[in-house]
Formats: C-alpha cells, structure tokens, sequence
C-alpha cells in the first residue's frame, strides 16, 4: 500500500510539473506591447503563430517549454511595423529600372540612364525618382539632351511622386501628342510654344499606355526583390495604395505558395474595370492578404504643382493645380463604394482636393457607421476642414514633412503652410493618424518616418527647432501610428499592431531602444531579426 501511495504521489507530481508544449519562447527583453495601456514586458510565448501570453520572464519559462527559445539580452521588441501608405510593387519593380533617387542635377539623370542603357539595350527605357526641387536649378528639365542622346528609342523618367513625366521625342511620337493635345486631368508643359517634355498626371497615359507591361515573371521578382528590402526593415505589413486585380491574384498565389511571407493590405486602384470586378463580390479577407479597400486620385502633387489648391500657387500666378478626376466623378465613385462593404482612400494633397473629398465623404457616410474611410496625404488644410476628419482616417506620411520643407511654402505662402503636415493637429481630431512612407517616394525606412514624426528635422537637423514642431508626434504617438493605428484604419486591430494574446506573433528585436535613445540615433536604428507567425523572416 505504501509503495502504491508512493507512485501515485510521484504520478500527481510529474503531472503538475509538466509544461505546455509551445512553438517560442522569447525571454529577457524590452517588449513594448503597444496595447491600450501602452505596457511593457519581458518575455511572452508563442503558439501555431499567436501570441499565447506575454509575462515575465520567470512566469514564461515556468509554464511552457520549447525547442526554440529566444534570449533577447535585454533588446528592445516591436509589434511588426506596418506601413500604411506606400507602393510594395512600385518599389520592386524600380529594382528592375533606372533608378534616379537622389540626383543632384539632370547631368547626373543622364548619366545615370546612358550607363543603364549601355548596360541593358531596352527597347524602352524606364525610370523613376528624379526631384528638381533637388537641383540647383530648380525648374523643370526639358526633353532635348534626352532627344540627341536616344533618337530611336522612347525614354520615360518618372518623377519621384509619380505625378510628372519627363519624355523624349520618341516617346512623345507614340502617343502622337502635339502643342494642341487636350487631356482631362492632366497637363502638358510647354515653353516657347514648345513641349518640354514634360507631361502632368493623367497626360502621362497618353505615353505610358504603349509600355510593355511587367510581365508575370517581372512581377513576381519585383514582388520577392520589395519583400526582402521591407521585411529587413522591420515590416510586416505594407499597405500598397493602388493595385490592380491582375497584380493582386499574384499576390495571392505567392502567399499561398510560402514564397511571400509580408502581409499586404490591397487597395484596389479604382478604375472603372476594378470597380466593376470587385463591388460585385465581397472582401477578400486572407491571414495575409486583405482587399477591401479602393484607392482613388483627386488631385496631382504638390512638388510638381499638379495638387489642387483653393488660391493660386504663391510661385506661379494663376495657376490653381489641376484635379487628376472631377468632382462628379469623385462623388459617382463614392455614392458606388459607400453602398459596399469597401473602403475608400482617397489621395488628396491641395486644400481644394481635401476640401472636395471631405465634404463628400460626409455626405455619403452620413447614416453609415464605422465606415474608417481615409484620405491619403492630406497633406494642405483649410482651417475650417480640419473639423472634418471627426470621423475620416488621415493616412499620412511624416517624411514628406521634412522633404518638402524647403519649398512648400514657396509654393502656398506663408499662412497657407501652416495647415501643411499638420500631423498633430489631425491627431486632436480624430484621435488617431496611420503612418506610412510612400515609398519609393521616399525610402522605405519605417525609422525614419518615426524620426522625422517626432523631430520634424533633416538628417543633418534642420531646422534645429523642428519644421512646425508644433505638429510633431510625440514617440508613442508615433509608434502608435506604425503599428495599433495603422492596423486599424485596415480593420486589422484585432489580429495585429500590438503584442497581445490571440494577435499574430509579429514582431521585430531593434539593437537600439527607439523610445528613448537620442533622437538623432534614431535614424541609425537597425532591425536585428524580423518575425512573422514567430518564424523569422530576418536574421
């Protein structure tokens, strides 16, 4: 009987010692959870791809075990960070062109496309990320080294917001465009009764639509080549602001297959093709794909003098920008999407544009709730609109600040800019702003996005006071914008954007405290493993 006693006490406790089985433990670190209470932790445990429970270290260890345990000696851990604006194609398929980011001068843009071109003999040649506002002499280039050099062969070179063109002769040919072509939408620069060369917003199609399209195979790397320069940098989800439906059903495939790990949030570009495909059927709702949105154009760039603005450009007398689709076409595309589960994001950059589609906004949404429709950019407010975001998403991009500080107010005046980047402001009213990068507008870095929210600075710190600082972010708001908010304004809240139970174990390990290392290292942080579902992505 004692023996028998003494086993069944041996059996009770074995059984009481025995841990759960689980997929990671990571243990001894910094974890800012980003949930509502913006706590921090130690360690937590992950299983099938879920956070199973955040805690101390002691606690963790003491009731799950694991074949993969993860010391983070004391480093700082993040929610995934997602970008809630930019252009994950967009920045692969640039890796397969000519890539002018950071020109100087239109010597060095030549150079650049004739070392290219000796390289690869493209049939067409394609580029993009040249900025004027960049070079010494500020004006817009014209077409006639590009006409000398390339005679034969059509040259496309994108500016860096995607809203101006630079062509050759060549390319002007194809699309059979004169002094006296009309085009809705756009604008073609001319000078001395000449064209330059340069087209303005929807004017581009009328070149862009005789471009092969990326094939397959092109969109396939693009797609692989954008996820490893993303996921190295510590995102998990990208938002691409406009796709087609093409694009998206590769995406889908690649998920499936295990080649494309990152999770994208679609918004449809809204054509009138997608539109018709897409309001049809309901949300496409996957682990890693979300199509629920459509994105839509009212006006052009400020750079470029394509956004729409109440008043004339300070810079250029009698000249308002141009919307890139009409009011009734806004409102026709809104009163469609409003009567469908989808979102709308609108890119709006001038107070006229933002003006049109708030006011809009308003008056479809009226009597539906929880709608999260969004404006991207927002970028120029009229004091009086500001109201209006009490219940629209500002989608915006802190590093257009700091990029476009040196001229925006040559181009609104000095009163106008005071409601530019007001990131701040938008905050107060509706409580939450999305973060994002648009890149490859701008790089892809999340970290500088964070820094030039809390700064308001260059990289070289200017201004020493901070650009407006009276509309910078403070870090948690910040972080919040990358991650809880981000997911948010894509109805994702409850599946990610902070370290919580039940939500996908995404998460990254920095080599630097970004919530209290000096702000000018902040820049400098690095990603020191990327995870998705608790696998690593990036080591």
């Amino acid at each position: 009987m004692r023996k028998l006693i003494g086993l069944l006490i041996f059996v009770i406790l074995m059984s009481c010692s025995t841990k759960e089985q689980i997929d990671l433990i990571v243990t001894n670190a910094k974890i800012y959870t980003v949930n509502q209470d913006f706590t921090t932790a130690e360690a937590f445990a992950v299983k099938d791809g879920k956070f199973l429970e955040i805690g101390t270290s002691e606690n963790i260890n003491s009731k799950y075990e694991t074949t993969e345990t993860l010391d983070a000696k004391g480093q700082t851990v993040l929610p995934g960070l997602i970008d809630a604006h930019c252009h994950f194609l967009g920045l692969g398929l640039n890796q397969l062109h000519v890539n002018l980011v950071g020109t100087t001068s239109f010597d060095e843009i030549v150079k650049r496309v004739s070392d290219f071109q000796n390289k690869r003999q493209h049939h067409f040649i394609y580029g993009r990320g040249w900025d004027q506002n960049d070079w010494k002499e500020k004006a817009f280039p014209d077409n006639m080294v590009l006409n000398s050099l390339f005679p034969d062969t059509p040259v496309a070179l994108k500016r860096i917001d995607g809203h101006a063109l630079l062509v050759n002769q060549a390319a002007l040919d194809l699309g059979n465009i004169t002094v006296e072509t009309d085009i809705d939408g756009g604008e073609l620069v001319i000078e001395n009764g000449k064209l330059t060369g340069v087209l303005i917003d929807k004017a581009q199609r009328l070149v862009l639509q005789h471009w092969s399209k990326p094939t397959k195979k092109e969109v396939v790397t693009a797609l692989l080549e954008a996820q490893k320069l993303c996921i190295a940098q510590g995102l998990t989800t990208v938002d691409d602001a406009g796709l087609d439906r093409d694009v998206i059903e590769v995406i889908d495939s690649l998920h499936n297959a295990g080649d494309l790990s990152i999770r994208v949030y679609a918004m449809v570009s809204a054509n009138q093709k997608n539109l018709d495909y897409y309001l049809k059927r309901s949300i496409i709702k996957t682990d890693r794909l979300n199509v629920r949105s459509f994105k839509f154009y009212a006006d052009g760039a400020l750079g470029s003098r394509g956004a729409m603005l109440r008043e004339p450009y300070t810079d250029k007398p009698g000249h308002l920008g141009l919307l890139v689709n009409s009011i009734d076409e806004l409102n026709e595309t809104a009163q469609r999407i409003s009567n469908s589960e989808f979102q709308m994001n609108t890119h709006a950059i001038g107070d006229s544009a933002n003006h049109a589609v708030l006011n809009i906004y308003k008056d479809v949404l009226q009597d539906k709730k929880d709608r999260r429709w969004r404006v991207e950019h927002a970028q120029v407010i009229s004091p009086e609109d500001f109201e209006l975001f009490d219940n629209i998403i500002p989608s915006v991009q802190p590093t257009h600040a700091t990029s476009d500080m040196y001229w925006a107010e040559d181009r609104v005046g000095a009163e106008r800019v005071k409601g530019a980047y007001a990131f701040k402001d938008l905050l107060k009213v509706y409580g939450k702003v999305a973060l994002g990068t648009d890149f490859p507008v701008e790089q892809v870095s999340p970290f500088l996005t964070f820094y030039a929210a809390v700064t308001r600075q260059d990289l070289e710190g200017y201004p020493e006071a901070g650009y407006q600082i009276e509309n910078a972010l403070s870090r948690q708001e910040a972080l919040k914008g990358m991650t809880i908010w981000a997911a948010y304004s894509n109805f994702e809240e409850d599946e990610k954007g902070s370290i919580e139970v039940g939500k996908f174990a995404d998460f990254i390990i920095l080599d630097k405290d970004i919530m209290t290392v000096e702000v000018n290292e902040i820049p400098h942080v690095k990603v020191i493993q990327t995870f998705i579902d608790g696998k690593a992505q990036f080591d």
